[in-house]
């Protein structure tokens, strides 16, 4: 494997401005659950974790998960919550130390909806748009419009509480078949009043929770909106089918306020469309004119799922294609996974251009804190 030049990766280091914020380079840490919180509070230990990134060059950090306000956002004891003295103090810690190392953070918001805990259970207090796990399966009542507008309260106070801590900015969590992603989707929400029907119409919640956000933290907040065409219940799920279908999507979710996009895939070089190299993350650029942060297997020649299924490594590839398509402003940001975990300093690794000191990723990492 031939070593990148720092004039080939220079783009990946060029400031990019969000509102009022003014990020040093291309390079965000992905969101990725570590369950080190015992009892919902991220320690001295977590905050050092992020630390190590801000001081290995990321340019923005998205922290792990975090339960908004509300008891069926999630049941996991050892994710971290955002709410709670204890908690809230944590997390004020965890802000302190990054900014500390000249990085800047976002908490990600979140909500699990109906998603197994432990056990691959359903657990009792869970909810969801239609009670359904998928495609069908009822297991819960469906959400009524008290529950609604409770967790639509939660997200916007658990923004609030992040603009207060001093952070830069919000994720809000709406992919992957949590709570968000599951009233987007057909196979689990058959909602027959205002927050069902077709696509267009199941973005109505997401947009009440964007909006209350917005209306929590005013308008020069940074707001960035997580969102996937596949879901964990089912890979090969899509939302749209067609960048038509795409595009009225995306529309109500950027008028509500979105500031940023940040477009999951689980491999970031596969074309969301047929006829278009563009992934998801070009083509949300291209229809909405937001910015945009892509994700999926970057510098890595495994997907996440087959690390998760498997004892098997990871090993670090090139990203000759990554950097063309940053050329081409076929995205804004670049954000990094699992790669990060066992490479803190992944930033400074790649712009020395020495591609080949990336550690592989190890499933076995996920159970350490480094």
């Amino acid at each position: 494997m031939s070593n990148l030049t720092e004039s080939r990766t220079a783009l990946l280091f060029k400031p990019f401005v969000l509102k009022n914020l003014v990020l040093p380079n291309r390079i965000v840490m992905a969101p990725m659950t570590r369950t080190k919180s015992p009892e919902g509070i991220p320690g001295p230990d977590v905050a050092a974790y992020y630390r190590r990134r801000a001081e290995g060059g990321v340019g923005l950090i998205v922290t792990e998960g975090t339960y908004v306000p509300v008891p069926s956002a999630g049941f996991y004891p050892a994710v971290p919550r955002f709410y709670g003295e204890q908690s809230l103090a944590g997390w004020k810690r965890v802000v302190g130390e990054v900014h500390q190392a000249g990085g800047k953070i976002f908490p990600q918001l979140w909500h699990v909806g109906l998603t197994p805990a432990a056990g691959g259970k359903i657990p009792s207090g869970a909810i969801g748009p239609s009670g359904l796990a998928n495609r069908g399966e009822k297991i819960a009542e469906p959400m009524t419009q008290p529950e609604i507008d409770d967790v639509v309260r939660a997200f916007g106070q658990a923004a609030l509480s992040a603009q207060r801590l001093g952070f830069d900015g919000v994720e809000i969590h709406g992919a992957h078949g949590y709570l968000l992603d599951q009233f987007f989707w057909d196979g689990t929400n058959q909602r027959t009043d205002a927050y069902g029907g077709d696509l267009v119409a199941r973005t109505r919640f997401a947009v009440e929770v964007i909006r209350e956000v917005r209306s929590q933290v005013g308008p020069e907040f940074p707001i960035c909106l997580r969102y996937s065409q596949w879901k964990q219940q089912d890979y090969n799920a899509k939302l749209a089918h067609t960048p038509a279908e795409l595009e009225r999507f995306l529309a109500p979710l950027t008028g509500a306020g979105v500031d940023l996009f940040h477009c999951s895939q689980r491999r970031f070089w596969e074309p969301e469309f047929e006829g278009s190299s563009l992934n998801l993350a070009g083509w949300t650029k291209k229809l909405t004119g937001k910015p945009t942060v892509t994700v999926g297997s970057i510098t890595l020649n495994m997907e996440f799922t087959s690390t998760f299924r498997s004892s098997e490594t990871a090993a670090a590839t090139g990203i000759d294609e990554l950097l063309e398509r940053l050329e081409r402003e076929e995205f804004d940001l670049v954000a990094i996974g699992r790669s990060l975990i066992v490479n803190p300093t992944w930033p400074q690794i790649i712009q020395r251009g020495a591609i080949d000191e990336l550690l592989p990723y190890q499933r076995d990492v996920l159970t350490q804190l480094i």
